[in-house]
């Protein structure tokens, strides 16, 4: 497949008009493919990807099925996000664990394929719970939140066969906090998420080893000029990445452009955060096993009116973060990509249009509309 006269994304994330070659998956320096696309007026970016998302399409990771999985995949690269990692909710141990048994038994379905698929690439999963803070919960239900447990972690990786890549705490209700780190800081990202913690106790953790920090603003004390929170631990720790969603409801435009300023934007991820009801109509649903109501693509629990995820996907925020949050076009295309491949640990085979690495490319047009999506350089769009 050639690609001509489009707006490369380039390397050094910047746009140039240019010519894209896919050979055999993944993008080469020539092709000897006779099928060549004019993409004049179109950007060409790497797929995305979504490291924190429960679900799309009707569909929830915590379905715990073969089909659940699939389907979300392939919703999500028909929207561009072509790369996933979803996350579980607070749930049960050996619900949990099912669900990580079945997902590591996809990716192992998916790895013997000789064929190339349609949908997304599952690169990881990502633990929202269970050791939280219950002050913070959110959407997450109450009844099954625990202490940070070395073994009970160690248990989901060992079932997911790996595939767990961040398993988010809440320090403060964790006296043993700075061991689990330490324990397993080699093994997983550590995040902070759905926590209370000041800002003493959230520098603790992250110079512990905690690296990450989940939706930042959301599930999280406020940033004040007398108690700077997590919020103010993650701007005082410089390798620690940080997301944000923006959908547009979930923070207002003028703190994501500060939060930019304020952090930088090497280590902001956007993330979607959606659940089941994305691309789906108004109307109840469920995450975690509680009702919610999505209206507007805004998602409250019934019980109480809090947030509980989004209803727009990772290419939806992205537009929305150019274009109502005024964050360059360049910017919110590696906070998409590239930065979620790093974070990942997996930016040396895909997150840019670079030779040898996976041919996942999406087209848009001036108006950052999606035109064509390309999955391991095969047309599924």
């Amino acid at each position: 497949m050639i690609i001509e006269h489009a707006k490369v994304y380039t390397k050094d994330n910047v746009f140039q008009e240019g010519t894209i070659y896919m050979q055999d998956g993944v993008f080469a320096d020539a092709s000897d493919s006779q099928e060549v696309i004019d993409a004049k007026g179109c950007y060409a970016i790497p797929g995305l990807i979504d490291l924190h998302f429960h679900g799309c399409g009707g569909y929830d990771l915590c379905d715990g099925t073969n089909e659940a999985i699939e389907k979300i995949a392939e919703h999500e690269a028909y929207a561009g996000i072509t790369g996933i990692c979803p996350a579980t909710m607070t749930l049960p141990n050996e619900e949990l664990l099912h669900i990580l048994r079945t997902a590591a038994a996809y990716r192992k379905e998916c790895q013997k394929q000789t064929t190339s698929k349609k949908g997304a690439d599952l690169i990881g999963i990502n633990m929202e719970g269970p050791f939280i803070s219950t002050a913070k919960k959110g959407a997450q239900d109450p009844k099954h939140i625990l202490p940070c447990d070395v073994n009970i972690a160690e248990s989901f990786i060992e079932a997911s066969d790996g595939l767990v890549k961040f398993i988010g705490i809440a320090p403060e209700d964790n006296p043993d906090f700075k061991s689990f780190i330490t324990q397993l800081k080699d093994k997983v990202n550590i995040s902070l998420a759905h926590t209370n913690a000041d800002y003493d106790t959230a520098m603790s953790a992250f110079d512990a080893g905690a690296n990450h920090a989940v939706h930042l603003y959301n599930a999280m004390p406020p940033f004040t000029h007398r108690s700077p929170g997590v919020i103010g631990a993650v701007f005082d720790s410089s390798h620690v990445y940080a997301e944000l969603i923006c959908d547009g409801i979930h923070i207002h435009p003028s703190v994501v452009r500060a939060t930019f300023q304020m952090m930088g934007k090497e280590r902001m991820i956007l993330i979607s955060d959606s659940m089941r009801a994305a691309g789906m109509p108004n109307g109840r649903y469920t995450l975690g096993g509680l009702d919610v109501d999505v209206k507007d693509r805004k998602v409250t629990l019934v019980s109480d009116g809090a947030l509980a995820g989004s209803a727009s996907n990772l290419m939806e925020c992205m537009y929305t973060a150019v274009t109502q949050m005024n964050l360059p076009l360049e910017t919110a295309v590696a906070c998409a990509s590239v930065n979620p491949a790093k974070c990942l640990g997996v930016y040396d085979e895909r997150g840019s249009i670079e030779t040898g690495k996976i041919a996942d490319l999406v087209l848009l047009d001036e108006s950052l509309a999606v035109q064509m999506v390309f999955k391991n350089g095969a047309r599924i769009r």
